[in-house]
Order: structure tokens, then sequence, then C-alpha cells
């Protein structure tokens, strides 16, 4: 199957891979924004470590939510 292009696209085929994009983009820059002002302590495992995790695709900045921050628990 050859690959294709832009032009090719039906409009809502465009539309979809925009949207897909733009929440791809919207969850790493949370997630960078995220790992970047959290004090050390409040990540589990090396800060450093979890970026290239967030960089994968739309999943990796999910992992990271649920695996890389440590919840602090308040008691009521």
């Amino acid at each position: 199957m050859p690959k294709r292009k832009w032009k090719d696209m039906t409009a809502r085929q465009r539309t979809l891979i925009l949207v897909a994009a733009s929440i791809q983009l919207s969850l790493a820059a949370t997630a960078f924004t995220d790992l970047a002002r959290r004090p050390a302590e409040q990540v589990r495992g090396r800060k450093i470590a979890w970026v290239p995790v967030i960089m994968i695709n739309t999943i990796g900045p999910i992992v990271y939510f649920v695996f890389g921050v440590r919840r602090i628990r308040k008691l009521l």
C-alpha cells in the first residue's frame, strides 16, 4: 500500500490526525512541565530517566502520571 500524502486525505482524516497530534503534544507538554516543576522526592526514580519515557507517543506521558508521580496522601 503506497503512502498517502496529506493532499490525498479527506478532510475528516486530516482533522483526526490534527486532533490526535494536539492531544499528544498537550500530554507531553503537561508531563514535561510537571516533571520540571515537581521536587525530585515526589518522582519515582531519577527525573532524567523519565524524559525518554515521556517522549514515547501518547502512552509515555500517561505512564509518567500513573507510575512516576508519588502521590502525597493527606490525613483529614
